[in-house]
């Protein structure tokens, strides 16, 4: 750690490069530390059993100390989903947030037991001073409320963070501030760090008020109950749709606990209106369909979700009519796309309407800037050096290279990972090592002791199956007494395939045999029946089931 005992100024990443979500970023000076987000991703499906996938917090335990606060940019899971964990992992003396963000927060704390209470709310006028570190902010355009970037002024410059942002010149929600980010770009900036999710994207986002057009479109043309499935987060969509209902004379039944959360703390937060449009499911279900629409997650095609439960026909409270119309207003998010369409095309069967986000139906658009809106931030920043973050590899890169000819030398950008530290001193930046960075799995109430074995040994049983063997051992006169047991789940069909298991049964009852011709070592015949077990199923079907040997000792006198 020699490394940090001097004045330099490091930024670092412990989430959010390489990667979309789990963002988590560092500031370092002498011995402050200032955090910015706590974020979480969901894992893909060759991460089996496990919920959520969070930064490593080694060095942020091992340097508590020196920790000042938590600084949060807005309320979405990949910014905020780690914060439970963090605080049962590491001391942290404050969490500053937006408004929006502190009620979501403090429901998932709510939600696990925790006590906190240095949980303070932010706005664009705050200001607040450590010892060498001071930090302000600045409002940005986002798919939530209280969107804010932030801007770190230390020793030896000033590194600016924009968090998630978009340029949407007739948003649902207050503009973004240019005023203030074109100040703050007039005062110099050191390292800027940019939102790169949609770099890959060409030209300008969609302005969400179109959506509020196409939406207001659909509602006014169709008389059959509306469906919608969006993204629970999503708080502008979430209120335009109210909006919308409430111009067209619906009433509006929610499904899904994230959608009841968030619907509940936007109307705390008076970011939604029209609470007394909200009724009961058994309510809905009462109404003529041209007076309902329904709200509900499951827009990314997830089983367990609402909309996947209702297209399957399995939904306690909501049955499929003919008339129904279902709106997707989500984009899919990679990996997701075969299961999206899997729900619309059982949508389809059961005869209603679908509309999806195409050219002819503007209902979707991302709350993250495409290229030209990176530009512009580029142009309002003026930043000497530049770090692109939150992407793929290949969005940071291409980030990277939008900075490039907007000016900004090659030499002077930063394409990192997680982990890789750069040092700010007087206003010079260059790469300075690395920290302990990665990921952390989350399964249930078990944090960090998944490991690969454990991951390894989820997808053999998923793809190989498993075989139990059991026997009864006479630990006293060293003896197999009755038969070996065979069974399996995931390997083959049983009645299909007795010749096959008669077989590995005789192949584990010789290797016990093999063992108990002296001292019954338990070790031994597990490892026997295991090797000789393997090899066989391996020739004769290809396949590495994972074998789980159960002896029982039998104490049996002559």
């Amino acid at each position: 750690m020699k490394l940090f005992n001097n004045d330099d100024t490091k930024v670092f990443a412990l989430g959010g490069l390489g990667e979309v979500g789990k963002n988590m970023y560092c500031v370092m000076h002498n011995n402050e530390i200032i955090i910015t987000d706590a974020g979480i991703t969901f894992p893909g499906n060759e991460l089996m059993g496990v919920d959520y996938i969070i930064p490593d917090f080694t060095f942020l335990k091992k340097n508590e100390s020196k920790i000042k606060a938590l600084f949060i940019t807005h309320g979405h899971e990949d910014h905020i989903g780690g914060i439970p964990f963090l605080l049962n992992s590491v001391s942290i003396p404050a969490i500053y947030a937006p408004n929006q963000a502190v009620g979501l927060i403090k429901k998932k704390l709510e939600d696990r037991g925790i006590q906190y209470k240095n949980l303070f709310v932010y706005d664009e006028n705050t200001k607040i001073k450590f010892k060498s570190i001071e930090i302000e902010f600045f409002r940005t355009t986002h798919s939530i409320p209280d969107s804010h970037g932030i801007c770190i002024t230390t020793p030896n410059g000033t590194i600016v963070t924009t968090g998630d942002f978009k340029f949407d010149f007739t948003p649902i929600g207050p503009m973004a501030n240019l005023h203030k980010m074109a100040e703050i770009g007039k005062k110099g900036v050191t390292l800027l760090l940019s939102d790169s999710t949609n770099a890959l994207s060409e030209g300008m986002s969609m302005s969400e008020s179109k959506v509020d057009g196409a939406l207001q479109e659909i509602f006014a043309r169709e008389k059959g109950r509306i469906i919608i499935a969006t993204f629970a987060s999503n708080i502008y969509r979430l209120k335009h749709i109210v909006d919308t209902c409430k111009k067209n004379g619906r009433k509006i039944a929610t499904f899904g606990r994230s959608m009841d959360n968030n619907i509940e703390i936007s109307i705390e937060g008076g970011y939604i209106k029209y609470k007394e449009i909200f009724v009961t499911p058994e309510e809905a279900n009462n109404l003529p369909p041209d007076k309902v629409c329904l709200l509900c997650t499951g827009s990314q095609g997830e089983p367990l979700a609402a909309l996947s439960r209702i297209a399957d026909g399995t939904h306690k409270q909501i049955k499929l009519q003919q008339e129904d119309i279902v709106i997707f207003s989500s984009s899919a998010i990679p990996g997701n796309a075969l299961s999206i369409s899997r729900t619309i095309n059982k949508l389809c069967l059961k005869g209603v309407q679908v509309y999806t986000n195409t050219s002819l139906s503007d209902i979707h658009t991302s709350g993250h800037g495409s290229e030209e809106e990176l530009k512009l931030m580029l142009r309002l920043m003026k930043p000497k050096y530049f770090m692109p973050f939150h992407g793929e590899y290949r969005m940071l890169k291409k980030h990277a290279d939008i900075a490039t000819l907007c000016g900004i030398p090659k030499e002077n950008t930063f394409a990192l990972g997680n982990g890789d530290v750069l040092s700010i001193y007087k206003g010079e930046i260059k790469r300075s090592g690395t920290i302990q960075a990665g990921d952390v799995y989350v399964d249930g109430n078990r944090i960090g002791d998944i490991g690969s074995v454990v991951i390894k040994d989820r997808n053999i049983m998923a793809n190989d199956g498993i075989i139990v063997v059991i026997a009864n051992i006479d630990t006293i006169n060293n003896k197999l007494l009755g038969k070996v047991n065979i069974t399996t789940r995931g390997f083959v069909q049983v009645n299909e395939n007795e010749e096959l298991l008669r077989t590995i049964e005789f192949i584990a009852k010789k290797a016990i045999l093999s063992k108990l011709d002296k001292e019954v070592n338990y070790s031994e015949i597990k490892n026997e029946i295991v090797n000789s077990i393997s090899s066989y199923t391996y020739n004769i079907t290809g396949r590495k089931p994972i074998i789980l040997p159960v002896i029982m000792d039998i104490k049996k006198n002559s």
